[in-house]
């Protein structure tokens, strides 16, 4: 598990950077509305819209913004319908990466990912290709403060936790699951006044390759920047173990 602690670690502190504040909220924005408008505008009864709102809640974005993204998807406001997607390819090195779009525009966006992989070194693939090397998985952050590792240990393995580690760097303690088990996982650290620094669900390579080569590993760091920062991706998963270094400047 140790390259996804590495790669959990990059996410966190280019979120922590990440002065695109606007951009961040525009993606939850469409995240919040396709949520809304596949079941329903009720976060009790909508385990994927309450998970959204979660989010929208760690980078503040304002209670307006939400209501009207759910008013969207529920139909009460008229709006833009977002189809959802997914794209694979590699990048340097043969490594796998996996993308999550929301898009009004399939064919605009299937050419603005092909071009951002050609221009960095990789290929988008086909459906398939590479998605049997990812698990679907819950991620939990909690900070380590005033817990025992071994106390955290049982309350969320009694939970349905399937791991937990720290990551001393970020000082915050990972804990992953299966995704039916996010919400207990959540739950159980709710009732011991445990408060969670961040939760969601993602997909977690298989096995990880390490791109030690300098310019190589800057090839996947931009590759990976750019996906990112393209209005329709969500979110991008790689099996690249690439050095934080490599981030730098891109």
């Amino acid at each position: 598990m140790s390259g996804h602690s590495k790669w959990a670690s990059i996410k966190h502190k280019k979120a922590a950077t990440d002065s695109k504040r606007g951009q961040m909220f525009n993606k939850l924005i469409r995240e919040i509305t396709v949520a809304a408008r596949m079941g329903g505008g009720d976060p009790d009864t909508n385990a994927r819209l309450r998970l959204v709102m979660q989010k929208a809640k760690e980078i503040n974005m304002p209670t307006d913004n939400v209501t009207r993204a759910i008013k969207r998807g529920t139909g009460e406001l008229e709006g833009v319908s977002y189809e959802e997607s997914s794209y694979e390819g590699y990048g340097p090195n043969g490594t796998a990466v996996l993308i999550d779009v929301l898009t009004d525009n399939k064919n605009r966006t299937t050419s603005e990912i092909r071009m951002i992989f050609s221009k960095n070194s990789g290929n988008l693939g086909s459906n398939g290709c590479v998605a049997w090397m990812f698990a679907k998985k819950g991620l939990v952050s909690v900070k380590n403060e005033n817990i025992k590792e071994d106390d955290l240990f049982n309350i969320v393995v009694d939970a349905g936790a399937e791991d937990l580690m720290l990551d001393s760097e970020l000082n915050i303690y990972e804990i992953t699951c299966e995704p039916e088990n996010l919400e207990k996982v959540k739950k159980a650290l709710s009732d011991k006044k445990i408060p969670v620094e961040s939760s969601e669900l993602s997909k977690i390579p298989k096995s990880y390759i390490k791109i030690a080569e300098e310019g190589k590993a800057r090839q996947m760091a931009r590759l990976i920047s750019e996906l990112e920062g393209h209005d329709d991706v969500q979110n991008v998963y790689t099996n690249a173990d690439i050095p934080d270094s490599a981030f730098e400047g891109v």
